[in-house]
């Protein structure tokens, strides 16, 4: 923190009077003169002493905070939340309706694949199943019949054509016994293609009955049972879900959705620290796999997922806590360093003011036109196209153009400036009082 004060300070230069009232101090007229220049010293004199009363009285102290140029690493992360997701979720449903007659696992369980979950009711599609087993059965029966009507108008046929060649029977008799047979192998097709439709109809209920045990199709871990025993499962329009499995909660995935502004800055491959509310005390790494193309618009806010792959050995993150991740996008080693405070700072106008005062007593009673090729330290600012920070030399601020290139949010790299480390930046007035 430094410390600034001005007060009032005047002196009357008799060069300054002559100056003024434009008398040549050689002038025959000087002697004419005297008792109006005695005069106009006495006044200069009164007022002097009137003014520096009153600018002691109504000095301005000013105290600035100050922070100093450094070097070091600037890190440039970008900032995105999102939650936490298996990376193979699989939700295991029923694809037939009935009854829920056992419930094999529960919450937290480990399963393997293939190993049983659940069990509907399978009276009523046993009761099927041995229904299509009889149609089969039947069906097979009408076969051999078939077969055997084929062989008994087959040899009706040979006999007829035998005697037909001795002339003892007429074509007519011959032609019946021919379509005789090719009846009877036709209703051997047909039953033979019964016995086809009966046993793809007992398959199809075998089938449904085997549904009727739900198996785990991975090896994980259950997440969700939304299924009780003695429950009504209807799968008539869509399949209900009944649990919810993991494969592998060693390793998984934080969904975030970064903002437009920033994914041009995100590539997979770069690593990113993240915090959850259940270990706020923790950090844990994470690197991009994916950063979708798709974008998702909520609200007016553009996003775009990003996925990274999280190592949780520990098993101490679970599925879907909400994380805020600070990905890392840019690192400089060994930058030029200025806090961002310096490049907010403005200087007050009390200190614009005071340096006016430091001008003589002359020039602050006939006050003189302003040059016209002086501009502002905005003006500057826009015409450089550079940032100002502000130095204290000898009691006054001093501003220095700066080039600056990244930030954190806190710190910023300087590329081009008279800068050094070590250097005192005001970055803040502290107080402005009497």
């Amino acid at each position: 923190m430094v410390t600034t004060k001005s007060k009032f300070v005047q002196s009357v230069d008799v060069d300054d009077i002559n100056k003024t009232l434009g008398v040549d101090p050689t002038s025959k007229r000087r002697g004419h003169l005297i008792k109006w220049a005695i005069l106009i010293v006495i006044m200069v004199v009164t007022t002097g002493l009137a003014l520096s009363w009153f600018g002691s009285s109504h000095s301005q102290t000013i105290q600035y905070k100050t922070d100093e140029v450094e070097r070091g690493d600037l890190i440039v992360t970008v900032t995105a939340t999102g939650t936490l997701e298996p990376v193979n979720q699989v939700d295991v449903g029923s694809e037939i309706s009935g009854t829920v007659k056992f419930v094999a696992v529960d919450f937290n369980d480990r399963v393997k694949e293939g190993q049983v979950l659940t069990i509907l009711d399978t009276e009523q599609l046993q009761a099927l199943v041995n229904q299509s087993r009889a149609v089969l059965q039947v069906t097979q029966a009408q076969v051999k019949q078939a077969e055997a009507t084929v062989i008994e108008t087959q040899r009706k046929l040979r006999r007829a054509r035998e005697l037909a060649k001795s002339g003892m029977c007429s074509e007519d008799d011959c032609d019946t016994a021919q379509a005789a047979y090719d009846r009877a192998e036709a209703n051997l097709l047909s039953t033979k293609a019964q016995v086809a439709q009966s046993q793809a109809s007992l398959n199809a209920e075998q089938i449904r009955l085997s549904k009727a045990t739900i198996h785990s199709p991975i090896n994980g871990i259950v997440l969700e049972r939304n299924v009780e025993p003695g429950q009504t499962v209807a799968a008539s329009l869509q399949t209900p879900v009944l649990f919810t499995l993991a494969e592998d909660l060693t390793q998984i995935e934080l969904h975030v959705d970064v903002d437009e502004a920033d994914v041009g800055q995100v590539l997979v491959g770069q690593q990113a620290l993240f915090t959850v509310d259940a270990y706020p005390d923790n950090s844990f790494v994470a690197e991009i796999t994916e950063v979708h193309f798709s974008s998702q618009t909520v609200e007016g806010v553009v996003t775009y997922e990003t996925i990274l792959r999280v190592d949780n050995s520990a098993l101490l993150l679970r599925p879907g806590m909400t994380a805020t991740a600070d990905i890392t996008v840019n690192k400089i080693n060994n930058a030029l360093l200025i806090t961002n405070a310096a490049l907010r700072f403005t200087p007050p106008v009390a200190t614009v003011e005071t340096s006016t005062r430091s001008a003589s007593l002359v020039n602050q009673l006939i006050p003189r036109p302003t040059r016209s090729g002086s501009k502002s330290v905005e003006e500057v600012n826009r015409d450089n196209k550079q940032r100002l920070v502000w130095v204290l030399r000898d009691g006054q601020l001093v501003a220095i153009p700066v080039s600056t290139n990244a930030t954190d949010g806190i710190k910023t790299e300087v590329l081009k400036g008279e800068l050094e480390p070590g250097m005192t930046l005001v970055v803040e007035t502290m107080s402005q009082g009497q």
